[in-house]
């Protein structure tokens, strides 16, 4: 079988997408490619505060200079970068101002940029696109919630499907102006009761959406459910390492917490980890608002995702200016999708890692019973044979500790931190050394999960050394296991010495995982 490798997918273009939020600006600047994938070159944010005496119908002057101070920034850094296109999407408190037209004409004059106001109904279709792409959600309907500074976006979906979606006038900036009181530190009981009183009115919609389509999971996207999870995080000392997205915590967890740090004054949240600077008292009517939507609707589980409306302006701008985004945008599953955009990305042995994968995951099969594996055990160990080789894109001799850091750094959407780590853990074992506790990076890892890698890696490197000639001749395999032994039995192409060989010298990990001695014998040989 041929191994020539497919041209890498065209790039097409490097635009900008800035998201012109109430408190903050984000720019996301992207290479585009014809297949519909999207990399990552350069982010930049600025805390810009437009409503920092509350949402109103005009902008202030100074809130202003700040908007027009910080896109100059970003331009810099868009020309640095030699964007070709810049798209700009404005939110609620450009939007509902008198003079937010005045604000966009002065950006168009002094920096060229041209701004569009999207309606709130925009902002919250785009969002739920961003969360639909970026985190693994299930077939059962999830609620999304983006919490900005003027406005915060309901949306309830599926993995494919929107069901519902609206905008609020609930946001942060906008609360904390207009119904707490600057003077009272902490908070106070009828201020969040007030507040309380306010969601209950404004959400009856919701309510009855949800209803219909009920969901068990809160998403949350954007800069303060951000905060609240890294808060959350570092208050049960497990802060993420890699990425915020896929972060989870119980509601359980959240109530013990916000009903610590509810009545801290500014001076104790200013000490809270994981909280920005600019967001101590922004916090306070977002973990009021938290609180409520969590005990009003019964919802268990909350995690974060990393992509909001700058992604959902990337995706949508695919959408409708690539003609040939055919693959992976059609791809629903966000964890296989992303993983695919990795390897693509880094011209992987195609044909050799997914026969890999293939036969992996029926060793897989063949003991996960016995070693009580999951089907997410299942899906982490495909992951880690489809992005095994890509390290061959930096250097061929440390390929596989190539692997683990590209694995680690690419961003990856729709995994949790600790599923990140042990696909990358589990690809960088797939040759050479087996989990050692000098290794910084298997060490950092958790008893279970160093044992789910070790797992993992043994069925890896074993159907490693079944196409140790990158040529596929181990079409299929059967396993007999025994009280104290396996035998793999090969139908290969021609005779499989080479693959036996290459199997059997990697199968400590596997007669460790599965406690019997491995022997390996060709069976059938289809053209002998």
């Amino acid at each position: 079988m041929s191994t020539r490798q497919p041209h890498p997918p065209i790039q097409t273009k490097r635009i900008a997408a800035i998201d012109l939020g109430t408190n903050s600006f984000h720019a996301l600047i992207v290479d585009l490619y014809q297949d519909g994938r999207f990399d990552i070159v350069d982010t930049l944010k600025e805390m810009v505060l437009l409503a920092e005496e509350g949402v109103t119908d005009t902008l202030s002057e100074a809130a202003m200079d700040r908007g027009v101070e910080a896109l100059r920034r970003i331009k810099t850094l868009t020309d640095h970068r030699e964007v070709e296109e810049v798209v700009a999407y404005a939110t609620s408190a450009i939007r509902e101002s008198k003079n937010g037209g005045t604000f966009i004409q002065r950006v168009i004059d002094e920096l060229g940029i041209k701004i569009q106001a999207i309606s709130g109904r925009m902002e919250a279709e785009l969002i739920g696109l961003a969360v639909q792409h970026g985190v693994k959600i299930s077939r059962r309907p999830s609620l999304i919630m983006d919490i900005g500074g003027g406005s915060v976006e309901f949306i309830i979906a599926d993995y494919s499907k929107t069901f519902y979606l609206t905008s609020k006038k609930l946001g942060v900036a906008r609360m904390r102006a207009d119904y707490l009181n600057k003077s009272h530190d902490p908070v106070t009981k009828e201020e969040i009761q007030t507040l309380e009183a306010v969601f209950s009115q404004q959400l009856q919609d919701v309510a009855q959406a949800f209803a219909h389509h009920r969901a068990n999971i809160l998403i949350g996207s954007s800069g303060t459910m951000q905060n609240i999870g890294l808060m959350i995080a570092e208050y049960y000392q497990r802060p993420p390492h890699l990425t915020v997205n896929e972060l989870s915590f119980t509601a359980k967890e959240f109530f013990s917490f916000y009903k610590k740090v509810i009545g801290y004054t500014h001076q104790k949240r200013a000490k809270l980890k994981g909280l920005e600077e600019k967001r101590i008292d922004l916090i306070v009517p977002g973990l009021i608002l938290v609180n409520f939507i969590l005990k009003t609707f019964s919802i268990k589980t909350v995690k974060i995702s990393a992509q909001a409306l700058r992604e959902g302006i990337i995706l949508r701008y695919l959408e409708k200016e690539l003609p040939v985004f055919d693959r992976l945008l059609k791809i629903t599953n966000p964890r296989l999708r992303t993983i695919l955009e990795l390897v693509e990305k880094h011209d992987w042995h195609e044909v050799h890692s997914r026969h890999v994968a293939m036969l992996a995951l029926r060793l897989f099969d063949e003991f996960k019973e016995d070693l009580g594996l999951s089907q997410n055990d299942r899906e982490l160990l495909e992951f880690a044979a489809l992005t095994h080789d890509i390290g061959y894109h930096i250097s061929h001799k440390q390929h596989h500790k190539h692997a683990l850091y590209m694995i680690r750094n690419s961003r990856l959407r729709g995994f949790k931190e600790w599923e990140i780590e042990v696909i990358a853990n589990v690809a960088r074992y797939h040759r050479k050394s087996v989990p050692k506790k000098s290794h910084e990076y298997y060490q950092q890892l958790s008893p279970e999960h160093q044992k789910k890698v070790r797992i993992l890696s043994g069925f890896l490197r074993v159907a490693d050394g079944l196409d140790r000639s990158h040529y596929q001749n181990v079409r299929d395999i059967r396993v007999k296991k025994g009280k104290n032994k396996c035998t793999i039995l090969l139908t290969s192409e021609t005779d499989p010495h080479l693959e036996i060989w290459g199997a059997e010298r990697k199968s400590e990990l596997f007669e460790e995982a599965t406690g019997r001695t491995l022997k390996i014998k060709s069976d059938v040989i289809l053209h002998p």
